[in-house]
């Protein structure tokens, strides 16, 4: 399912698109879904950093402790 967005423009603006032939609808999904990839890798971004902060106060020993632990689970 889709929504309906409007936006309003200059009328300059509009000129210009007319006159490249940009498809409006087509360039507009495509920068909102870019902006949105962009700010959804800087949550993730973000995440890691702070997951990164929590694992380096883990000592390493511990780490290889609960690995070696996991495989022997198998």
């Amino acid at each position: 399912m889709s929504e309906i967005i409007t936006v309003r423009v200059k009328k300059s603006l509009k000129e210009k698109i007319r006159k490249h032939k940009i498809n409006i609808s087509k360039t507009v999904r495509e920068a909102l879904e870019d902006e949105v990839k962009k700010r959804e890798n800087a949550e993730l971004a973000q995440a890691i950093s702070q997951m990164k902060a929590v694992l380096e106060k883990i000592p390493d020993d511990e780490i290889v402790r609960a690995i070696r632990e996991s495989r022997d689970q198998r």
